[in-house]
């Protein structure tokens, strides 16, 4: 089994959650099955939507996709940036966050 922990959005006060899940287990989908909480739209690498920083573990991730490459820039890869509906996890652990959602309009600032 491999250990995925969803660390929440960044700068965010969520309580991480890890969950375990197969080998080769395609991170968006495991985070829409056990909660996570990864955002997402499409589920098909179309809006980046899905798209989440790896904090640990990017060695036991697969190869990154031609879709990702479209959505996400050279530094966000090498920063760690994925999108989760094309990155599948083959083994070991991962933890990973994904921007904080911007304010509602009208809301109050901080």
């Amino acid at each position: 089994m491999i250990s995925i922990t969803f660390l929440g959005p960044e700068a965010g006060e969520a309580a991480p959650r890890t969950v375990s899940a197969p080998p080769e287990s395609n991170l968006l989908r495991v985070s829409l099955r056990e909660k996570g909480g990864i955002p997402f739209k499409c589920g098909g690498g179309l809006c980046g939507t899905c798209k989440c920083r790896v904090a640990t573990g990017a060695e036991n991730l697969d190869a990154i996709k031609p879709k990702e490459r479209r959505h996400l820039t050279e530094a966000e890869l090498a920063a760690g940036w994925r999108m989760a509906c094309q990155t599948f996890v083959q083994q070991g652990a991962v933890s990973v966050t994904w921007p904080a959602p911007p304010p509602k309009p009208g809301s109050a600032a901080a």
